[in-house]
């Protein structure tokens, strides 16, 4: 399989055994714990309260930041790069256009706006001219999906040129079907097997919407596989997410007014940005992010983190005011993110975002059975993610 992508079908085993991901490498210590902060964004509380980051390649952990470097996990599964590009990248001049979903069964949706394309957010993008200093090597073109599958390779069209995607069959029942972008974790840029059987404790293909009817599309981003473009990590990724919601939204199985947005870890960071940028979901779910860019260590993010704008304009804790379509950010109780995630809970004055500790859950384990309870409320057309649910998942 090309990518770093998760292999599902042997994901437990490394869980138990500590094997790396085909999703993306760790960025932290062989423990999972993130390594000390290089770059203070906010105010020194609010950054001395983010716990140990999980990361894709290995289990959260509640282990104490290092107070210096640990070497990534697996190295010798993704070479490293360490020279420089020094290319500069403009992100579009235009924030991508904003088409509002209908509302009903949402909780305070809201519709769009002047506002909504001229958004902080939004105008921050507009006026970064973003440094990129890294890169990493590219896997090459994704894996042909099986015809025994549900999916199918496509391509669809990102300011950057036409990226690779998974996406859902026509079922060809003469329906319009609802759907949901889904972005995974580790090296969100590069997609790879996302039709394996998973256990249901490393579900990194949150395959409970696909098994409920749901449409599912797993886009691949800017310099990613053998796309066009460079890796930029939380930035102009935000607009080829927005880009194949236009392609997903054409789809003429696909119910435009009911398109979700959901991913994990690194790609739930992602989402949350996605989400300040348009108001054109539905609903979105983020599970696992973190509320700071810097928090991972330089890893996926190739800009100069030595900038602090670089830093703040891909951080999510600087733009939940402008996030305009129910959100719900979600962690498990057991290690992970959640101390960074709380961060953010604790200055939200956003009623859109609602905030969701799952008990008995870690970083992982959390994935699958957060799909099972939102892909009955999808298929409903009502999502209302709440407290009381939360504590009834098993």
């Amino acid at each position: 399989m090309s990518g770093r992508f998760v292999i599902f079908s042997l994901a437990f085993l490394c869980i138990v055994h500590g094997c790396s991901s085909q999703a993306g490498k760790n960025p932290a210590g062989a423990d999972g714990s993130a390594s000390e902060q290089k770059l203070q964004v906010t105010e020194p509380q609010e950054l001395a309260s983010a716990a140990p980051l999980a990361t894709q390649d290995s289990p959260a952990t509640s282990d104490p930041l290092p107070t210096s470097d640990p070497q990534p996990q697996s190295q010798s599964a993704r070479p490293e790069s360490s020279a420089a590009s020094e290319a500069v990248v403009m992100t579009p001049a235009q924030p991508p256009a904003v088409n509002p979903q209908a509302a009903a069964g949402s909780p305070a949706a809201v519709t769009a706006s002047p506002e909504a394309a001229t958004n902080k957010f939004n105008e921050a993008r507009k006026k970064l001219q973003t440094k990129i200093v890294s890169e990493i090597p590219r896997s090459g073109p994704p894996e042909v999906p099986p015809k025994s599958s549900q999916f199918q390779l496509i391509r669809y069209t990102s300011p950057v040129g036409n990226l690779a995607a998974y996406v859902t069959r026509d079922p060809r029942d003469g329906k319009r079907h609802p759907a949901i972008i889904w972005i995974t974790g580790g090296d969100s840029n590069e997609i790879g097997d996302v039709w394996s059987p998973a256990d249901r404790d490393f579900d990194q293909s949150a395959s409970a919407f696909r098994k409920a009817g749901i449409v599912m599309m797993f886009p691949s981003l800017r310099g990613g596989n053998n796309n066009p473009g460079v890796r930029e990590g939380f930035l102009g990724e935000v607009d080829d997410i927005l880009a194949a919601t236009d392609h997903l939204a054409k789809l003429p199985y696909v119910d435009p007014q009911q398109i979700y947005l959901g991913g994990h870890s690194t790609g739930g960071t992602l989402v949350m940005l996605v989400g300040a940028a348009s108001d054109r979901y539905r609903a979105i779910f983020v599970l696992g992010p973190v509320a700071f860019a810097n928090q991972y260590d330089g890893e996926y993010v190739y800009g100069d983190t030595s900038n602090r704008t670089e830093v703040v304009v891909r951080s999510p804790s600087f733009w939940l005011d402008s996030i305009q379509s129910p959100m719900y950010v979600i962690e498990g109780d057991t290690g992970g993110n959640w101390n960074t995630i709380r961060s953010m809970q604790k200055k939200n004055k956003n009623p859109q975002i609602h905030f969701l500790k799952i008990p008995r859950k870690t970083h992982f384990s959390v994935i699958g059975p957060v799909a099972e309870k939102l892909a009955p409320q999808i298929i409903a057309g009502q999502v209302t993610l709440t407290e009381e649910d939360a504590e009834a998942i098993k």
